[in-house]
């Protein structure tokens, strides 16, 4: 672009020399005259080139309210929204929601997402500015939700709860806040990453995992549909958890000590 306004600027030396060659002779009288109109030209000429070498402005980082599905994960999110700096600066921005372990994200959570792309107004993100707009209907009359109304759950031991006693409400499972907090406190005082590596679960090869402790081949057979299939996820481990225990003891309340 500097090339470009070099060029430009000798455009108004005919006003120049025809002033200096009015000096000379009986031209005088006319070259200035001649010389201004030349320039007034060279103007004109090269206001449209000028135009052109004006760059278009970066179009401005938006900011928009992420809420976010099963199967995401802070990668996937930053490369559809083309955050800049990618996975690292959305868990940047958003580290005080997620918490200290970046791949412990949970359906319903919502993240400030960054994004310069035109487009980013998805059915799952909307501008942190703008209200929630009322579900459309279909052709068939039939509402459906979106993901901007879907409930918010904490990012901590409370919120965790909380999701999964309305998992657990909807496919019918007993268990009440009390019931889990405590034996939570018993089995992993609440560390979601929590490890037994010296029991006889251990010593057969299938350590007990996460916020309840549940060892592999339980928390396959329990899982619960809809929650993530990684047994250090908090909502998950406590939902096949809760599973588990009202199979056998007929609620997670009942479980007192060691399941």
């Amino acid at each position: 672009m500097a090339a470009r306004g070099k060029h430009r600027r000798p455009r108004t030396n005919p006003l120049t020399r025809g002033i200096i060659a009015a000096g000379t002779g009986g031209a005088a009288l006319t070259l200035p005259l001649l010389g201004a109109t030349h320039a007034s030209a060279a103007e004109h000429q090269s206001a449209p080139a000028a135009a052109q070498s004006v760059p278009q402005a970066a179009q401005p980082a938006k900011s928009l309210t992420y809420t976010v599905i099963k199967g995401d994960s802070l990668a996937r999110i930053a490369d559809k929204y083309d955050v800049s700096g990618g996975w690292k600066q959305l868990y940047k921005d958003n580290r005080a929601a997620v918490g200290d372990n970046p791949k412990l994200i949970h359906p319903g959570l919502k993240l400030t997402v960054k994004t310069t792309k035109t487009d980013a107004a998805k059915k799952t993100a909307t501008q942190s500015s703008a209200p929630a707009k009322p579900a459309a209907k279909p052709a068939g009359g039939v509402a459906q939700a979106t993901q901007v109304s879907a409930k918010t759950y904490a990012n901590n031991l409370d919120g965790w709860i909380r999701e999964s006693l309305d998992i657990m409400a909807q496919k019918g499972i007993p268990g009440s806040y009390d019931g889990i907090y405590r034996n939570i406190m018993r089995e992993s005082s609440g560390n979601p990453q929590a490890i037994n590596n010296w029991d006889s679960n251990a010593v057969a090869g299938t350590p007990s995992k996460g916020l309840l402790q549940v060892i592999d081949p339980t928390f396959a057979a329990y899982h619960v549909a809809g929650t993530s299939f990684d047994p250090y996820d908090p909502v998950a481990n406590i939902t096949a958890a809760c599973n588990y225990a009202a199979d056998r003891y007929g609620s997670i309340d009942n479980v007192n000590g060691p399941y």
